[in-house]
């Protein structure tokens, strides 16, 4: 799995998603994360395949949405990703949210298509401790990525760290909080010491703490510039610089307390 790809929330379906693809892929993303509920797969299959990229070289995420929960539905729901996709198989497949009384069917879903082959990984998205807890116990494969809003107003570190020990790679959504992020001057400072944007440098924060990082962009420029954080390195004092940012401030709903 790529450290680092291409997030397709809100990227409207058709031209803009096609686009959006084929720039990523040409500035060197190989990891593209999109979702049954973001309207857009369709637009991101034409893209892999304008992309000119061999299938085998691209890592394609995509997950199962609420109202599709349960074993025959997720099947169903994973079928249709891969139609509009234009797919033989995905690499990773998600549950999108821990729809309580239903994700434990889902995941056995998931087992059953990794057994099959029909996808190289599963895991979950917004899962809590006491959710993965909850999984794991009835889980004959454990979940293999945990994607989760993590950026430096959440950093989560309970769950960053029980998935290191039960080694469930974290990915972050949302890494620049909507870039709400983008004009902390702690972040800034950091940044104009390498020449860097605070985009670039939240992104940087992510790799060093071992986090997939899938930052969204339709911006060509911004594309091109997320895309280059593997030639500076933060010191530890910076990096824990960044983590003192912390304020367990979310953009998005707990996953405790969800209503869709």
């Amino acid at each position: 799995m790529p450290w680092f790809g291409l997030g397709v929330y809100k990227v409207s379906n058709g031209n803009e998603a096609v686009l959006s693809v084929k720039e990523a892929v040409s500035y060197g993303y190989r990891s593209i994360d999109t979702a049954a509920i973001y309207r857009n797969e369709e637009g991101v299959g034409e893209g892999i395949k304008q992309s000119g990229i061999e299938r085998d070289q691209l890592f394609i995420t995509s997950k199962v949405w609420n109202s599709d929960q349960g074993f025959d539905t997720t099947l169903d729901a994973f079928d249709t990703s891969l139609q509009k996709l234009e797919l033989e198989y995905l690499d990773l497949y998600l549950i999108h949210w821990p729809v309580a009384g239903k994700f434990k069917e889902t995941w056995k879903a998931l087992e059953k298509l990794y057994k099959d082959g029909r996808v190289r990984a599963i895991g979950v998205s917004n899962f809590h401790v006491h959710h993965l807890q909850d999984l794991i116990r009835d889980a004959e494969i454990k979940p293999m990525v945990n994607q989760i809003e993590y950026h430096p107003h959440l950093t989560q570190n309970e769950i960053h760290q029980f998935c290191k020990q039960e080694q469930i790679q974290v990915e972050a959504w949302s890494p620049l909080k909507q870039g709400e992020l983008l004009k902390n001057e702690t972040i800034t400072t950091i940044g104009n010491r390498y020449g860097k944007s605070p985009a670039q440098v939240i992104l940087r924060w992510d790799l060093q703490n071992e986090v997939v990082t899938i930052p969204k962009s339709v911006n060509f420029n911004r594309l091109r510039e997320n895309a280059s954080i593997f030639d500076f390195t933060l010191t530890n004092e910076e990096m824990e610089q960044i983590s003192s940012l912390n304020k367990n401030e979310r953009i998005g709903p707990d996953p405790d307390n969800f209503h869709f």
